[in-house]
């Protein structure tokens, strides 16, 4: 995991098309706006996560089956 310091204000790029701004900082929270191309997906990861369950329980996989491939991909 790579980590950076950024004060408010401050962005950083993710390949050409993804921008990451520092938006405000406040009461031990981070306010960030993500510039993306509208093709791009941005969720946050507990959003991202309920979409990948869902997913997998629409395919009607075994649950053997769904459980070893949610950690396919995963470091």
């Amino acid at each position: 995991m790579l980590v950076l310091t950024r004060k408010c204000g401050e962005s950083i790029r993710i390949g050409d098309s993804i921008r990451v701004v520092v938006v405000e900082v406040k009461d031990g929270q981070v306010k960030i706006g993500i510039e993306a191309p509208i093709d791009m997906p941005v969720h946050r990861e507990e959003i991202y996560l309920k979409i990948q369950e869902e997913n997998l329980a629409a395919a009607g996989l075994p649950i053997e089956v769904a459980e070893a491939l949610k950690g396919i991909g995963k470091k």
